[in-house]
Order: structure tokens, then sequence, then C-alpha cells
């Protein structure tokens, strides 16, 4: 009776190191442990990764920007329908056009992830990232709510990525402190403007409230956010648009033109403060869009700010500010004419 007890455990013992094994073949690569290392993602949780990765599974959109600011575009194994989608960005960096789409926007094909058999996972979801991890794939969240998370999610991408991109991730942080500090300099005793920040012109009650870092930007830059709730592209009544009757209104993708057009025909909001003053700007889009999460938020102070206090910014040239920039992170010399478009809210085809 004792040996039969023995041979069982000895049996399902071996059944599970096969299952383990099988386990580990199926969804990623193992390493020796000296071939690892470990980094802590912004929601604090300590993740092995192997020390030289080479494949990266970029899931948020608005890291992916940032992946290749930091020189990873080599890197990438999979990316997102948004940011195949986004032509400019693929026009500057070509070969994303040519990686995996395991997530639509919506859901994550955790198949197709396994199959690009990634180094690392980058993702923004929870969700998403507990079904990742449960596929056995190391994942990171670099999610962030504000300029100090952004800092953060470079630095973790740039040790992502090694090598050089620690160096470009330290720059980049550099100079956004530098200019949170200028720019918050300049404007600081200029007085607060209100300031509604609007998502997109085809719902003018889908807005941004505090505690986000459009918020952050908008304080930064001089003003003060319109809208008393909190949270990312939260949907609000038209009452409380017209309560608050903001002095500037910020509409993301799209020109200021068609902003101001649109907020003209909304019999609701016609005769808001900053329709009537004519106010109303189209928010720049560039490598990614400027007023959430992007890299780009360096720059969405300076244009921020030269809409809420034009006096204080005049002698910033601003043209010449987004060409550096984007020459200095991106390696890319973009056009006067090029620059002016983004500016204007147009996106560059």
């Amino acid at each position: 009776m004792k040996n039969k007890k023995s041979l069982v455990i000895v049996l399902l013992t071996v059944l599970l190191l096969i299952a383990g094994g099988l386990s580990s073949v199926t969804n990623h690569q193992t390493y020796a442990a000296s071939d690892t290392r470990v980094v802590k993602d912004n929601s604090g949780k300590k993740v092995t990764i192997p020390k030289k990765v080479k494949r990266v599974a970029d899931l948020w959109h608005a890291n992916n920007p940032i992946l290749l600011m930091v020189g990873g575009e080599n890197d990438l194994v999979a990316t997102t329908k948004l940011i195949q989608n986004n032509k400019l960005l693929t026009r500057l960096y070509p070969k994303v056009k040519k990686q995996a789409v395991p997530f639509n926007g919506e859901s994550v094909n955790t198949e197709e992830l396994i199959a690009q058999k990634p180094d690392v996972v980058i993702s923004s979801d929870p969700a998403q990232i507990e079904t990742i991890r449960k596929a056995g794939l190391p994942v990171v969240n670099s999610m962030f709510q504000d300029f100090k998370g952004l800092k953060k999610t470079v630095t973790l991408t740039g040790k992502i990525v090694g090598g050089k991109a620690n160096k470009q991730a330290a720059a980049y942080n550099n100079q956004l402190s530098d200019d949170i500090y200028e720019v918050g300099n300049r404007t600081k005793m200029a007085g607060t403007p209100s300031v509604l920040h609007i998502v997109n012109k085809t719902d003018l009650t889908k807005v941004d409230g505090r505690k986000t870092i459009v918020d952050q930007w908008i304080k930064t830059a001089g003003g003060k956010n319109a809208i008393k709730s909190k949270g990312n592209m939260i949907s609000v009544s038209a009452e409380e648009i017209i309560k608050a009757n903001p002095d500037i209104i910020i509409v993301g993708n799209t020109t200021s033109k068609d902003a101001l057009k649109a907020l003209k025909k909304d019999s609701r909001f016609k005769s808001l403060k900053a329709v009537k003053n004519k106010k109303v700007y189209g928010n720049p889009t560039g490598i990614f869009q400027w007023d959430r999460y992007s890299a780009e938020e360096d720059l969405q102070l300076w244009w921020a700010a030269s809409k809420i206090h034009p006096e204080e910014m005049k002698d910033v040239n601003l043209t010449n500010k987004t060409k550096n920039f984007y020459m200095a992170f991106f390696n890319h010399k973009f056009t006067t004419k090029q620059v002016h478009q983004i500016l204007n809210g147009e996106v560059i085809k």
C-alpha cells in the first residue's frame, strides 16, 4: 500500500513538471537567473525581464511613441490598431506597419500575442495586464495621470529597451522638468482664466476633468479647469458646461476653425463666452495627440500657455521650439509648413 502511494506521488510530480515545462514553452521563453533583471513598473510591481530585451509588445497606444522616442523601433514586435492607423507615425517609423496587432482597442488576442514571443509586454489596463500575466508573459503597467507619472513611464521604457535608451529618457525628462518650471514661472502672475477641454468635436459634452494630466497642463499653462468633476473623457451635462461658461475652449482632434464651427452650430453652446470671443482652439496632433499621455506633452505646455496667456508668451517662437523638439527626441526634421499644420490642429498625412 505504501509503495502504491509513493508511486502515485512520483507520477503526479512528473505530470506537474511536464505541464509546467509545456506551459513555459507555450507561453514565453525561459531565461537563466543570470540573464534576467528586475524592473519596477508604475504600479510598483517588480517584473523580471531579460537583461537584453529584443522583443517588445506595446499594447498602450500612447506608450508606442515613447518607445520609439527612446529608440525601440527595432524591438517592437506587437502594437495596437490605433497606432498602425496613425499615418504620420508609420511614415516616420515604417517598421511599425509590419508588426502584429493583438490589441484592437477593446480586447487582446493572447494567442496572437504569445506567438510574437515578446520578452516583455507594455500595457496600461489592469484587467488586460492580469490576462497577459495569466498567459505567462512578463508585463509592465506604464499608466500615468500626471507629469511625475509621465517621467516614470519614460524612465521605465528606457530601462526596458536599455543601453542608449536610458540616456534619451533622461534627456527628455530633464527637458520636461525645465519646461514645466519655465512655463509655470511665465504664467504664475498672469491670472487664471477658466479652460474647458473637450475630447473631440463629435461629442461636445465629453470632457476632461480634474485629477488628470489634461488638468495639470491647464494649470501649468496658467489656467484653471472649467470642469469640477474628476476623470478623463467624462460625460457631463450641457447645463454644467453652460454654468461654467469657460473663458477658453480647447478641442482635441480638430482644427480651430472646425472646433468653433461645431460649437457655434450647437444651440446649447453658441452663446458661451469663449465662443462669442472666438477663443476656441483645436489642439495640435503630431506623432500622437499632444493633449493626452503623449511624449509631446512637453510641447503641449508651450502651446497651451500661448493660447491662455498670449502676452506672456509672445517672445516664444513656437515653430522653432517644435522643430527642435522633434529633431532632438524623434530625430526628424519637419518643414515649417508641416509644423504650422501641426500647430493649427491639422494632421500631417
